[in-house]
């Protein structure tokens, strides 16, 4: 809400605290500087002496890496350096030693837990009016990212098959779950990109027990198997979803119960043989077969366990999927607007920390976006993470003492800078602006390094 120039900052006080206790997610609101969660950080520290970099300490520094272009080590001690010395403290040193050993010291069950906690009382928390029929709907996702090429991280994310050695980047796959909502993230798991029991879909079954019952699930043709398809049905929970390849192709609406035109149930028959992840007891429990919604609509061919035509008509469902593209925007917000497409750390135990890291910085400030739409009358799809971001981060260097009424005028700041609504956004996937006349390197930079000091540099391309 903007007001006249002329407008009193007492009016405009009283329509944010009027706000504030008409607020029906006043948990939300307090959430960023309540002592539930100073509580669920102090529960989560580990026994430690007094150092220099306390975990808190660490952690809290550990997200401004993330948060800041420069994501160096360097640049964050410096940063520390020179705060003590405009309080009048006694500046640190500028050595990075102690704080990486200090970045070593942090469990990662404390950034994991953490991106958690926020997640889940973010989406428990948030407008009953928000929700799709009254349900949580959760998006699922996957990703790569690639890392430093060392040999640690190499033996555990190895890099992609075709690649010659010193040539290539240890690579991961990353599935994430996040609230349609809110955006945040509520669970993800990652590992190697290649090799057995490494694909999406294995990924996504270490968070089945996210789900609840009630929930509907967003995901695309990767996921909707019957293995999957009966667990949630199992546990009272719906799916939205394309059909998978092969299916797709063969589909005969003629066939099954007819629900209208381009619309009826069929069944998905249990595999012959069993998968090595389940056990024989809870395979012979699943059903013989599982009965779905399939149907056409606007070029796609759509799987649901929501059959009832008047309640969830296929209109209905189709809109509902089109906000399955949030998560591939959320994703991209973490790996572009943040960096995580490219880690930093050199060795497996650091890279698992560094991902966590990623994501509880990213929850915090969807935190402060879903206080900013609530406040503002809007949906946190409304607004601009990459603003609201730039906003947090330019409020931190101005005020050490975060205040409630300030922090409310900062939300409203953040609401004024909305996003487009881009309905079937289409983008080619190319770039305009050309590469360096540079060739690709093609031996490893020893190597390479080398053939320089004997032939000297190659020439540009043209």
């Amino acid at each position: 809400m903007s007001y006249p120039n002329r407008a009193s900052q007492k009016l405009q006080q009283n329509y944010v605290r009027k706000l504030i206790s008409q607020s029906d997610c006043q948990t939300i609101f307090n959430l960023l500087t309540s002592p539930k969660l100073f509580e669920k950080v102090e529960s989560l520290l580990p026994e430690h002496r007094e150092r220099r970099f306390p975990p808190t300490e660490t952690l809290s520094m550990f997200i401004a890496q993330v948060f800041h272009q420069d994501r160096s080590c360097q640049n964050i001690v410096n940063q520390a350096a020179v705060k003590l010395l405009v309080s009048k403290s006694n500046p640190c040193s500028t050595h990075t030693g102690g704080y990486c050993r200090a970045r070593k010291r942090l469990p990662t069950q404390l950034p994991k837990e953490l991106t958690l906690f926020i997640g889940q009382s973010v989406e428990e928390n948030v407008p009953s009016s928000w929700r799709w029929h009254g349900r949580r709907v959760r998006v699922v996702d996957g990703t790569s990212i690639t890392m430093p090429d060392t040999s640690e991280n190499q033996s555990v994310y190895p890099q992609q098959g075709g690649q010659k050695s010193g040539l290539g980047f240890p690579i991961a796959r990353l599935v994430a779950v996040t609230d349609l909502n809110s955006g945040a993230v509520q669970g993800a798991a990652f590992g190697r990109f290649q090799g057995k029991g490494t694909d999406e879909k294995s990924l996504l079954r270490s968070l089945n027990d996210l789900f609840e019952a009630g929930d509907v699930i967003l995901g695309d043709a990767f996921f909707p198997s019957y293995l999957f398809i009966a667990e949630m049905l199992d546990k009272g929970v719906d799916i939205l979803m394309e059909q998978f390849g092969a299916r797709r192709k063969s589909a005969d609406f003629r066939k099954g119960s007819s629900l209208g035109k381009l619309d009826h149930v069929i069944e998905i028959a249990k595999p012959d043989k069993k998968p090595d992840w389940v056990s024989q007891a809870r395979f012979d429990e699943l059903p013989d077969t599982v009965a779905i919604r399939e149907f056409r609509t606007k070029g796609k061919i759509m799987v649901t366990t929501m059959k009832d035509v008047k309640t969830y008509s296929k209109n209905s469902l189709y809109s509902l999927y089109k906000k399955r593209w949030e998560i591939e925007t959320n994703l991209g917000q973490i790996k572009t607007i943040l960096g995580m497409n490219i880690l930093s750390c050199k060795t497996p135990e650091m890279i698992e920390k560094e991902i966590w890291v990623y994501l509880l910085g990213y929850n915090l400030i969807r935190l402060l976006m879903v206080q900013a739409a609530y406040l503002s009358g809007l949906q946190p799809i409304d607004l601009s993470f990459k603003h609201c971001l730039q906003l947090w981060l330019n409020y931190l260097q101005q005020s050490v003492v975060i205040d409630d009424f300030e922090l409310t005028r900062l939300l409203l700041l953040m609401a004024q800078r909305r996003v487009g609504n881009r309905p079937g956004r289409i983008e080619p996937r190319a770039v305009k602006r050309r590469p360096k006349a540079y060739s690709m390197l093609m031996k490893p930079r020893a190597e390479a390094r080398e053939f320089v000091r004997k032939n000297g540099h190659p020439k540009k391309l043209k």
